[in-house]
């Protein structure tokens, strides 16, 4: 399980990119965190891959604790997590294959095995066919994809993608949501951020609502409650424990 407690980030004397954010992600749960720009949603990405450490408060991934974690357990730890970018971040020089490949060996595994396991996982995200295309051949979503399998490629308690579809179009942007909420249904905690408020209820997401900084909603999946903001409008449903949402159980 992750668990976030009270965890505050602060870039300068009096300017705070999150404040006393809490909330907890269980193992296989499918969750989305939204909010416009600026709201904290890649900060808080960062802070939960623990590429960051928090100003204030604690961020635990299983026995790992963002206050007492050591320099040595890094590598033990990113392997219980697949992050996922929106610009793909494949090696432009290296086939689908060996750009899942790599994660293996860089991590030691027995060359006996890398070529079972990474065909096992390209062939999950559907791309069976495509182990010898190059990036620059493959579309914006196969290459999506093949960073899904790279990320899913060492089975990590958590995939973080942040705004992994924010460079797809319509079509491509629902099926690596599908794909995702595959993912999550195999028992791997996902969450995604995104400002696209709408996919969270297309795709019965747990929604985690961002404002300034702010946990303003927490709201499990059928209906997202109306936020404060512009284009969100209404009022704010309280956050911390789970929004309750009239006829979705808590």
């Amino acid at each position: 399980m992750i668990t976030v407690t009270k965890v505050g980030k602060q870039y300068r004397k009096g300017q705070w990119g999150l404040r006393d954010i809490g909330f907890g992600l269980e193992k296989g749960e499918f969750a989305v965190l939204t909010g416009h720009s600026g709201a904290g949603k890649t900060t808080l990405m960062k802070l939960l891959s623990f590429e960051e450490k928090p100003t204030e408060g604690e961020i635990a991934l299983e026995e790992f604790s963002s206050k007492r974690i050591r320099r040595r357990q890094i590598p033990h730890l990113r392997r219980r997590i697949g992050p996922v970018f929106q610009d793909f971040r494949l090696l432009r020089e290296r086939t689908a294959f060996e750009n899942v490949a790599i994660v293996l060996r860089a991590t030691g595994a027995k060359r006996s095995g890398i070529n079972r396991r990474v065909m096992r996982a390209l062939a999950a995200v559907g791309l069976s066919s495509k182990t010898t295309s190059m990036p620059h051949e493959l579309s914006g979503g196969e290459q999506q994809r093949v960073a899904i399998a790279r990320a899913m490629i060492n089975d990590p308690f958590v995939l973080l993608a942040d705004e992994p579809t924010g460079n797809l179009d319509e079509v491509n942007t629902r099926e690596i949501f599908r794909l995702l909420k595959k993912v999550s249904a195999s028992g791997t905690a996902v969450l995604v951020a995104t400002h696209d408020l709408s996919i969270a209820s297309e795709f019965r997401a747990r929604t985690l609502i961002l404002e300034r900084g702010h946990l303003v909603q927490d709201v499990t999946p059928e209906i997202v409650l109306p936020s404060t903001s512009p284009t969100l409008a209404g009022p704010a449903a309280p956050a911390g424990p789970r929004a309750a949402v009239p006829g979705v159980a808590p």
